[in-house]
């Protein structure tokens, strides 16, 4: 006789995003698993006296969503520090910065000798995307500052900052970042990218039990919004990105990790290939155990990001009047010695998430995995994350050599990076290869979707919305807002379906998780997420508004919306 369910959700609307994408009614949990799918008097036929039933009211049940790109761990240390992310102007950030240094300081809110860590400032508050170092000289008490920007790939830093650090008219850039400089030639207050390094290292590391109370955090955070499983994008020791690898095998040690968790191993730039050992060790270290976080991903970065102008492109950039300038961006890595690393990386059995913003980086990263599949053959799920810029004739390219598309969504609209920092330096031609998520759907490739957070909100549905509607959601934090921004490239919209498949089986995919969730199909783990509506029944303007009500891992539910 078949043991009854633990758990009955009864009444609904079921969104398997199975292959057919059918429709179902409820669904029943035994022992952390999916036991039925089907209309509700069939399923209702499993319950037993333990069973608990939840009358879902017509409301959507989807497979949990996962995210294939994010900084969970940095994201809750940032919350707990001097977290700008929620604001957007100058007096906001300076006066959260000025209340923090108080609150943190020495006795009776004078200023201590400690760093003001933290971050997340939007780089179209300021003029050209660099805020100054005499700002942050105001108000933070003669503590040295580091604080990076949303996207990570730039610090603001104060005069004690850049004092300690050595820092003057006479440092050279490193080779791969830029310190910004004003007038006279002497540091301004922004760093980019390898810059941030020259203070980044002087900082002291977080204490373990902190980076468990981000980790705890993260979690936290983002079981509220409805995501089940996540991959950490950079695992290792990365400016303004504390190594998290320990952390997370001891939060998996304690319990204390609920979702699974991949790690992408962090690839050193300028170390060669003699780094792999070291991340196989890790590897086989994450994987001692039966737990809940691994490490099969190796995260490559190739490039920058357009705003600042390091992202490698395959022709310059512009100026403000639309001339080109001399500058095509930064490549990390020389593409034969890219090429070769990915060959012993696919060879080792692991997964290459590559950061790839501009289209030659994009290019870089699709010829590395070619040399990879013709040497090794056919295995990794490698896969390029944000590629933002892609030149036409890469497109197709996704599929035939088997690279999942890892798309954040949430930057495919019209809000002030775009417009401000981004549009005018690419000009019109490559301006419509951007975020080409319609045309990735159609060449067949895998899509996949990440948030980046804390670069941007970890929320699914927001970024459902945005890759179906090209639009800013309203309510949007980072400048904008009520999708007064206009529509974005709308010949690259996602329907629904294809966007909800991204956010589940497509992202489970890419995490190596889905044969195991990702879908709402008997014998799956119970991940599952209901939301407050049914999507299809209501405008895609609307898509944005949705909430999740109840998050559900292995047959638990882990977070419930308060009045739900």
């Amino acid at each position: 006789m078949t043991a009854p369910a633990d758990l009955i959700l009864t009444g609904g609307r079921v969104y398997t995003v199975d292959a057919a994408r059918s429709w179902a009614q409820a669904v029943a949990v035994r022992a952390g698993r999916i036991a039925a799918v089907g209309p509700d008097a069939a399923v209702r036929a499993l319950a037993g006296p333990g069973t608990q039933t939840v009358d879902l009211a017509g409301r959507m049940l989807l497979p949990g969503f996962q995210d294939a790109h994010v900084h969970a761990s940095a994201a809750g240390l940032e919350r707990a520090r001097c977290d700008l992310s929620e604001l957007h102007s100058l007096p906001d950030y300076l006066a959260a910065i000025g209340a923090y240094a108080a609150r943190t300081g020495g006795p009776e809110g004078t200023a201590g000798d400690g760093w003001i860590t933290g971050g997340g400032w939007a780089m179209d508050v300021f003029p050209g995307g660099c805020p100054a170092r005499a700002d942050l000289d105001r108000v933070a008490g003669g503590r040295p500052v580091f604080l990076p920007n949303r996207d990570h790939h730039a610090a603001w830093v104060n005069s004690r900052a850049l004092e300690l650090a050595g820092i003057g008219a006479s440092t050279p850039d490193p080779p791969d970042g830029r310190i910004e400089r004003d007038e006279r030639g002497e540091p301004a207050g922004t760093l980019q990218e390898g810059a941030m390094d020259l203070v980044q290292r002087l900082l002291p590391p977080p204490a373990l039990a902190e980076q468990l109370a981000g980790i705890e955090e993260g979690q936290r955070y983002l079981h509220a919004l409805g995501v089940t499983g996540w991959q950490e994008a950079i695992v290792g020791e990365y400016a303004a990105t504390p190594d998290c690898f320990r952390a997370y095998l001891e939060a998996d040690r304690r319990g204390l990790l609920v979702s699974q968790v991949v790690g992408a191993l962090w690839w050193q730039r300028g170390t060669g290939a003699g780094q792999l050992a070291g991340l196989e060790q890790r590897r086989e270290e994450a994987s001692a155990r039966p737990g809940r976080f691994r490490a099969t991903s190796v995260k490559i970065m190739m490039d920058g990001v357009c705003e600042n102008h390091t992202a490698a492109m395959l022709t310059p950039y512009l100026d403000r009047h639309g001339n080109q300038t001399a500058t095509d961006g930064i490549s990390y890595f020389d593409p034969g010695e890219l090429a070769a690393a990915v060959t012993r990386i696919d060879a080792s059995g692991f997964d290459a998430h590559f950061h790839a913003i501009g289209d030659r980086a994009v290019r870089d990263a699709l010829d590395a995995v070619a040399a990879a599949r013709a040497a090794n053959g056919p295995g990794g799920r490698h896969h390029i994350a944000h590629i933002q810029v892609i030149h036409p004739d890469d497109l197709p390219r996704f599929r035939e050599l088997g690279v999942a598309a890892n798309a954040q969504p949430l930057w495919a609209c019209n809000e002030p990076q775009m417009t401000e920092l981004t549009l005018p330096f690419l000009g019109p031609q490559r301006a419509v290869w951007q975020y080409p998520f319609g045309s990735l759907a159609a060449s067949g490739a895998q899509l996949a979707f990440g948030s980046d957070w804390p670069v941007s909100s970890p929320d699914p549905l927001g970024e459902i919305h945005v890759a179906v509607n090209r639009t800013i959601p309203p309510g949007y934090p980072y400048g904008g807002g009520d999708g007064d921004g206009g529509v974005f490239l709308p010949g690259e919209r996602l329907s629904l379906p294809a966007a909800l498949a991204a956010a589940t089986i497509g992202s489970a995919y890419v995490n190596r998780l889905d044969r195991e969730t990702g879908t709402v199909e008997p014998g799956k783990r119970a991940d599952l997420v209901v939301l407050d509506r049914d999507l299809f029944a209501h405008p895609a303007s609307e898509i944005a508004a949705a909430r999740a009500d109840l998050t559900i891992i292995s047959g638990e539910v882990v977070y419930q919306r308060p009045g739900s």
